[in-house]
């Protein structure tokens, strides 16, 4: 059996295939589009004709390799860039009327959940109650659980990219004053959700997503190459000393560092201050950096529960459904190139 998952993020519509013999989704094939759709939408969240067009030619194009590679049609969702939009109903429309494809816009907690689930599966029941650390670019959750699915999930509004453009909205190196707000303002949000963890106190506590991936590749973690396999660690000292070295660069310069990449230069330390942070409060001082994280959430539940659960969840979450257009947005359409 071969399926495969789409999703629309800030910076990348990705596409993964994989095989599911025995109920596990092994990749076999991945291919990315870098639209950098946060930096693209306007100061309010509007997507406009441009970025929806060119979110329809990268939802067209994945739907096409999906189909040479032997998959159906891909279990295709879209996270906070599509979810914050205020015209997100209309861009949906657009991509269902070009594409075909129905693309499901998760809440945040549901993001959680299926993240949570993905790293369960890769952490294994060893790894007993677990806390789950998972930042985007536009949201930032927060899970924990002691079995398959989690007793709590929560998504803020404290996403890498997000951050950024509201507190670091330049090249240059930033002001002592610009990233004390930006501090105090990660403080604030993540006041709630790490007490919970700090209460619940897990035996692991687990990062997941690029944005961490790369961070720990900066602290010394083991580069890519070594494969998926390679036991990754993020130490909070080790953490709050890249702090230091990311602000003391200009953005375009971070990316000279180990692990971070010229795409997520940028938000990187914003990105950094959130992980620290979130560390600090729920009074981790280690996290392990897993590979798995929502899109093969999404696959194992889709492969446990059957084709009924996914159809649930976009009759549940389908604003072309339930809810008028807001703000127009000329249709896209496809053309050559």
């Amino acid at each position: 059996m071969r399926v495969s998952v789409v999703d629309a993020g800030s910076n990348t519509v990705r596409l993964v295939v994989s095989d599911a013999a025995g109920g596990v989704p092994l990749p076999v094939y991945t291919a990315k589009w870098k639209l950098r759709l946060s930096e693209q939408v306007g100061p309010d969240g509007h997507f406009g004709e441009q970025a929806t067009e060119q979110l329809v030619r990268a939802l067209h194009r994945a739907v096409e390799t999906a189909a040479r590679w032997g998959a159906p049609e891909p279990l295709a969702f879209a996270t906070a860039v599509v979810r914050n939009a205020p015209d997100r109903t209309a861009v949906l429309r657009a991509v269902a009327q070009e594409t075909g494809v129905r693309l499901c816009v998760l809440p945040g907690e549901v993001e959680a959940e299926l993240t949570f689930l993905g790293v369960r599966r890769w952490m294994g029941w060893r790894a007993g109650p677990l806390a789950v650390l998972d930042i985007g670019g536009g949201s930032f959750e927060v899970a924990f659980g002691r079995g398959r699915m989690p007793e709590f999930a929560v998504s803020l509004p404290l996403g890498a990219g997000r951050l950024t453009n509201e507190f670091l909205d330049h090249d240059d190196v930033p002001s002592d004053k610009e990233l004390q707000a930006l501090r105090r303002r990660v403080r604030h949000q993540l006041r709630d959700a790490t007490a919970r963890i700090r209460w619940e106190h897990p035996h692991t506590v687990v990062a997941t997503s690029r944005t961490f991936q790369q961070l720990a590749r900066l602290c010394g973690a083991a580069p890519g190459r070594q494969g998926p396999f390679a036991d990754r660690f993020l130490d909070r000292a080790d953490l709050r000393r890249a702090i230091d070295r990311l602000a003391a660069l200009p953005a375009a310069e971070r990316a000279t560092l180990p692990g971070i990449s010229a795409p997520r230069a940028r938000q990187s330390l914003a990105g950094a201050v959130v992980g620290h942070t979130a560390m600090k409060l729920s009074g981790v001082r280690t996290l392990a950096i897993c590979p798995w994280a929502l899109r093969e959430g999404i696959l194992l539940r889709f492969l446990e529960d059957g084709t009924d659960w996914w159809a649930d969840i976009e009759a549940a979450h389908d604003d072309t459904r339930h809810r008028p257009a807001t703000g127009a947005v000329p249709r896209a359409r496809l053309t050559g190139g």
